[in-house]
């Protein structure tokens, strides 16, 4: 079979399974009222990984099967951020005023007021700070020894979702900065993933 055809079908899958990707977390933050385990800095990080990197492919012109999962990841993020601020009762008038620059921002680079060279900068910096998003929520869940707000099977997600990418990207396009981004995401997910099985009380498991 051709590998582009398999790359495809890969990215449907990817893509398909992306549109639940953050719902366990969401019912699991939902079922237990608490945020307790969550790292609002590492869900943050995660935000923007998913910002630059969704900008980066869109500017760039790749295949939309490449990177249609961050637009649709993107949005649930936004409700789990919604969430966990909710939470931890976070939300105020500096995180109102936060987000609405977070917009404006994204949108002047999508239309292409923000020059393109910006995201060349950027998007290098997009594997340190995904990375860097996933050891936040790591030491968050093993400081508090308690998983109980952070969904197992969103990680696994996030995980098989990582791993078809690397296939799929290198097949499309073989970019350097994108293949590195999900190899690293791959192995962090993973663990999270892992610690979250080991700190999560025998109840309330999503």
């Amino acid at each position: 079979m051709n590998l582009h055809v398999i790359a495809d079908t890969l990215s449907i899958i990817t893509i398909t399974i992306c549109f639940i990707l953050k719902v366990p977390q969401i019912l699991n933050l939902l079922a237990v009222k608490s945020a307790k385990g969550m790292s609002i800095l590492g869900l943050m990080l995660e935000l923007t990984s998913y910002t630059v990197t969704t900008c980066y492919n869109y500017t760039n012109g790749y295949s939309l099967l490449s990177y249609l999962e961050y637009p649709i990841i993107l949005i649930q993020e936004y409700i789990l951020i919604y969430l966990v601020l909710k939470y931890l009762k976070m939300i105020n008038k500096l995180t109102i005023a936060i987000a609405s620059c977070y917009f404006v921002v994204g949108t002047c680079i999508l239309v292409g007021v923000i020059p393109k060279v910006i995201l060349t900068f950027l998007t290098p910096m997009g594997t340190p700070i995904s990375a860097s998003s996933k050891i936040v929520q790591l030491l968050a869940i093993v400081r508090s020894k308690n998983s109980e707000s952070v969904s197992i099977l969103t990680w696994f997600i996030s995980a098989f979702t990582n791993m078809t990418r690397i296939f799929t990207i290198w097949v499309d396009s073989a970019d350097a900065l994108l293949l590195g981004n999900f190899i690293i995401s791959t192995v962090l997910s993973l663990s999270v993933m892992l610690s979250a099985v080991y700190y999560k009380p025998s109840k309330k498991r999503i």
